[in-house]
């Protein structure tokens, strides 16, 4: 196994997860799920799980169990998120991508298909267009994307204008963690990211609070954020050249969105999909921008086919009993 030591806080644990600590100029924060015999000619390739802004290893929660039955899982938390230290530049979605990149090369050795969800989709594009080495195939989660002109939702827009200017985006993160507790920081994220809120896992958000109250230890995380913010939104900036990226991909690609998502419309995604006839999309009616936490078994029911369909899993009829 790679060099790694067990990390101090595993909050994974009650799903099957282990956490591990790398050290890749840093440390970086990883949940090994586990899988099939290494031995069992029958496992499907290796699965890296990449979360979004804000997010962390929780968010996969409620689907890396069901896939370890098939697969190697893996989460990694990127630099600046999660359990992961990071800056405004090691925090950026490009060195975020290289630094997925060495993690699939030191720790997992063979090629594996990225699950991205929101800026973390973004990352596994990036990825795949620059390493089509080491990627077998892609699942988009409400991925970041470029949205049509159209009327955006205001306050989604207000929120990332403020990340994107100079000191007032630095006040206004410092401002929050001053105000809110932890609990009501990780009910904001639900509220945003779920069509319906009632739909969280009691579980996964505490275990959030947990994640959230040792952050606030963590120094330079507002940087990191902001630094991570203001890359996507660059990216999303010169849409020529970031379809140019997802048009370079050359491996299978599923995308899955929410028709209810606040922060990535469905119109970019129906936008997308048109653009993209190869790639199987599949949206998701009265669900918001993480379908994986907000309806997990809609989001498996949706992947695991998809896999089989690839060979990148066996056949459920092949699969040995878990």
């Amino acid at each position: 196994m790679h060099d790694a030591r067990p990390a101090p806080l595993q909050l994974a644990e009650p799903w099957g997860g282990t956490g591990w600590l790398s050290d890749f100029d840093g440390d970086v924060h990883w949940v090994d799920y586990g899988g099939p015999d290494p031995d069992d000619p029958t496992q499907g390739v290796p699965v890296v799980m990449v979360h979004g802004l804000g997010g962390s290893h929780l968010n996969w929660v409620g689907l890396a169990p069901e896939l370890s039955k098939r697969h190697h899982v893996y989460a990694v938390d990127q630099a600046g998120f999660g359990l992961t230290p990071g800056t405004a530049r090691t925090a950026s979605v490009h060195a975020n991508a290289d630094l997925v990149a060495r993690f699939i090369r030191e720790v997992v050795g063979s090629p594996v298909v990225l699950v991205g969800n929101s800026m973390g989709g973004m990352v596994s594009i990036l990825l795949a267009a620059a390493h089509p080495e080491l990627v077998a195939g892609l699942v988009l989660i409400d991925p970041s994307i470029p949205v049509p002109r159209q009327r955006p939702d205001l306050a989604v827009s207000a929120t990332f204008l403020v990340y994107a200017t100079p000191f007032v985006g630095e006040r206004y993160l410092a401002l929050m963690t001053k105000r809110t507790t932890d609990r009501q920081r990780v009910q904001g994220v639900v509220n945003l990211c779920f069509a319906d809120p009632r739909r969280a896992n009691p579980d996964v958000v505490d275990a959030g609070v947990v994640l959230a109250a040792h952050r606030r230890g963590v120094p330079g995380q507002e940087a990191a954020f902001l630094g991570a913010a203001r890359s996507l939104m660059r990216v999303l900036a010169n849409p020529r050249r970031y379809h140019s990226l997802m048009h370079s991909i050359d491996r299978p690609v599923l995308l899955v969105h929410g028709e209810r998502d606040r922060l990535v419309s469905v119109a970019a995604a129906r936008a997308v999909s048109a653009q993209h006839p190869d790639w199987e999309t599949h949206f998701l009616p009265g669900v918001g921008h993480t379908p994986q936490l907000e309806v997990p078994d809609q989001v498996r029911a949706r992947v695991i086919p998809w896999l089989e369909a690839h060979a990148l899993a066996p056949r459920a009829s092949s699969t040995r009993s878990p």
